[in-house]
């Protein structure tokens, strides 16, 4: 029998008992409940089953007080302990009858009278086939409820089996080989639900406010995604206090922002097939640039040349209808060439307007949202972190992200499964995960939490977590899951195996392939073992992968970052990076790396021949894990000389990592390619000015970065933005026996 939670039209909606089960919590009719001695087992009974009978159905069914269970056959002994097992968390479906929970809808109270059965009653084994939390074996299952404490002894029930996914694509028994010198907790103020339900709403507000000053100044939609670069390319330079939302950033003008928008002037260039495509595409541009040049403040040269140049591409149009699609494509970057640098002048101060615009608002909610969770923690009577105690500068192989404020206490977060897919829900707002996702997370926050052994905390900060990235994506359909694509799994076991790699430097406690990585929210992320933004990690020793989210200014940012550690390490560090190969024109930092004096080798994996995991993997179906890149990937090998020595790419080693990327492609379930994905389309975009220049970002994800605007534009793809991981070197260094774990 469904639950009656789930299905009105099964039975009668049961009354809510409290928990001593004398007071009923709504006014609804009681179920008609038999009192029969003999009815059930007293062990049934203690667990709160009673037998009831349904007027509607014209038979009996099974109502449990503690849960709002109903069933239709009688429940299985052993099936369901309330006393190790209070939320029926583990409890195994009925034979013969529907035997879905009904999580959402069921009342999670624990009952302060549990008692157990008499011992003469031999319980069945039973294993449950659905187990939904992934607890280790004997581990107290994680809630919200007060242990309640049973006067009279309890036979101990089965353990209940771990959940365990179908496929996995992480490894988070690996040890790191990561030496950092030990630092101080970091003063972040700590995640709370209602502070990240303010901020969902205000980022949202804040990308309404981006369309529309598009819409109202420009006449354009925003560039895809170049909200969500935005974002990236701020955090990289910002010394505000938000984890999310810039505030104090120097220039305040974002040249990311500012290129793409310019980019789209006067009107966005897309991808052309056909030859009817280009001849309209041609006519719009023309129009589009002669009624900008009219509308706006122009010199008079400016209007001379553009209105000149769009009546003549005009009369061409009129007069020539045999022409292909290539006549019509170097016509329009003719037009562009001539007219691109007048629209451009007339646009400017527009657009910058538009920039601006969009950091002030930004900076006003980081100042609200910083308001109001000072105030929450002061309510909660939270002290101020204090001045930390002397920290020896020791090496020690990393560990997680420690926060020097205590947590608030956390309010409650419903959780509930719909088939394969843990929904979690606050005040209304919901965010799912797969549940093998969920149960890695559940792993991550037992390895890497120290101040929650009973995981009371645990469901509000999954939520604040998932949250935050679904913020950062956007709503937009497959928005922003190019931040977060990851390597196979192939690559990051062929890179833990020959090159020692032990962490990754862009990750996300959702896309991570081991426990050691550095993501962009060290407050969400530390208790899942966050390592902090990268920027701000300087590693002793060690062999590491990155794969940047793909914004040019995080790029740089990560180049200038490796070559920095590596003048100042002498003992063996290695970086692995992954990285779009965009060559029209070649992004900065694959020039800088290209030449930069730790470069040991590089290579690449030509586009369509490999691929990349989603960065919705987290949620997405399993065809949908994957998808081809429709762009090569270069890899660059950056070590100092004990790196170099330690974890040379030799010829052999090189074949395995390209024979990785190819078993990859052949084993993984069906594979979409990058035209037919939008989530895998990624845009670059030339700057159109000399103001385009690389800021940096510090996220963990990848993304891409802009359009491109020869005469038949191109999109690229996105490419994922997880490190691998990998275990511990063969040799110990004198560094590494300095270490204490």
């Amino acid at each position: 029998m469904s639950n009656d939670g789930q299905d009105s039209g099964k039975g009668e909606e049961p009354v809510t008992l409290s928990p001593s089960g004398s007071t009923p919590s709504t006014s609804s009719p009681s179920p008609s409940c038999s009192t029969k001695p003999n009815e059930l087992p007293e062990e049934l009974l203690q667990a709160g089953w009673s037998k009831c009978w349904s007027k509607r159905e014209n038979r009996p069914y099974y109502f449990n007080r503690f849960t709002n269970q109903s069933l239709w056959e009688m429940p299985l002994l052993g099936q369901h302990d309330v006393i190790s097992d209070p939320l029926g968390l583990n409890a195994a479906p009925a034979e013969g009858g529907d035997g879905n929970l009904g999580n959402g809808q069921r009342k999670r109270r624990v009952s302060e009278e549990q008692g157990a059965g008499p011992s003469s009653i031999k319980r069945p084994k039973v294993e449950p086939t659905t187990p939904i939390s992934p607890s280790t074996p004997g581990a107290k299952p994680w809630s919200s409820a007060p242990e309640v404490q049973s006067a009279t002894p309890v036979t101990p029930s089965p353990s209940p089996a771990p959940y365990r996914p179908a496929v996995v694509y992480w490894d988070l028994e690996l040890p790191t080989n990561a030496v950092i010198r030990e630092c101080p907790p970091a003063p972040h103020l700590p995640p709370h639900p209602e502070i990240e339900l303010q901020r969902s709403q205000l980022v949202t507000k804040l990308r309404q406010h981006y369309h529309e000053l598009c819409h109202q100044r420009e006449g354009i939609d925003p560039p895809r995604e170049s909200f969500n670069r935005w974002l990236l390319e701020r955090k990289v330079i910002d010394k505000g206090h938000d984890p999310l939302l810039p505030s104090d950033c120097d220039p305040v003008i974002s040249p990311s922002m500012f290129r793409e928008v310019m980019n789209d002037i006067p009107i966005r260039l897309s991808r052309i097939k056909y030859k009817e495509d280009a001849r309209k595409l041609l006519f719009k541009y023309a129009e589009a640039a002669k009624k900008m040049i009219d509308s706006r403040n122009a010199s008079p040269d400016s209007r001379k040349v553009v209105k000149w140049n769009a009546e003549d591409t005009m009369s061409w149009l009129r007069r020539d209808h045999s022409a292909s699609k290539e006549d019509y494509m170097d016509r329009l970057e003719h037009l562009r060439q001539q007219c691109g640098p007048h629209v451009a002048a007339v646009a400017k101060d527009s657009v910058e307007g538009i920039c601006s615009k969009i950091f002030t608002i930004s900076a006003e909610y980081s100042r609200r949202l910083r308001q109001a969770h000072l105030a929450l923690l002061q309510g909660c009577s939270v002290p101020e972190a204090c001045t930390p105690a002397e920290v020896q500068q020791r090496l020690v192989y990393c560990f997680p992200i420690r926060l020097s404020i205590p947590s608030p206490p956390q309010p409650r977060v419903e959780l509930h499964f719909e088939n394969e897919v843990a929904c979690l829900r606050f005040k209304g707002e919901m965010v799912k995960v797969n549940r093998g996702h969920f149960s890695k997370l559940e792993l991550l926050y037992r390895y890497s939490c120290i101040d929650d052994p009973r995981f009371e905390k645990f469901l509000s900060r999954v939520w604040c977590l998932v949250k935050r990235y679904q913020v950062m994506f956007g709503s937009g359909v497959n928005e922003g899951s190019g931040l977060q694509g990851a390597l196979p799994v192939t690559v990051f076991e062929t890179l833990n195996k020959h090159f020692g790699v032990s962490f990754e430097c862009f990750a996300s406690p959702l896309n991570c392939f081991f426990k050691q990585f550095c993501s962009a929210y060290p407050d969400s992320d530390g208790f899942f073992g966050s390592r902090g933004p990268f920027l701000s990690f300087r590693p002793a020793s060690g062999s590491f992968e990155a794969n940047p989210p793909f914004c040019e200014e995080l790029m740089d940012a990560m180049v200038t970052h490796f070559e920095e550690l590596l003048e100042a390490s002498s003992e063996p560090l290695s970086f692995i990076v992954f990285v779009p190969e965009w060559r029209d024109p070649p992004p900065s930092a694959l020039l800088r790396m290209e030449k930069s004096h730790f470069l040991r080798h590089q290579t690449s994996i030509p586009a369509y021949q490999h691929q990349y995991r989603s960065g919705s993997q987290h949620i997405c179906k399993r065809e949908d894990m994957y998808y081809k890149a429709v762009h090569g990937t270069a890899i660059y090998f950056l070590q100092n000389s004990a790196g170099f020595s330690k974890w040379e790419p030799t010829a052999n080693r090189l074949a395995e990592l390209q024979s990785s990327y190819r078993c990859s492609a052949s084993s993984s379930s069906p594979v979409a390619t990058g035209d037919g994905d939008p989530a895998s389309k990624t845009e670059r975009t030339p700057s159109v000015d000399s103001t385009g220049s690389h800021d940096n970002d510090n996220n963990n994800n990848s993304g891409s970065s802009s359009t491109s605007s020869s005469s038949s534009t191109v999109s690229g793809t996105s490419s994922g933005s997880s490190s691998t991981i990998g275990g511990i070197g063969s040799s110990s260094s004198p560094l590494e026996k300095l270490c204490s774990v």
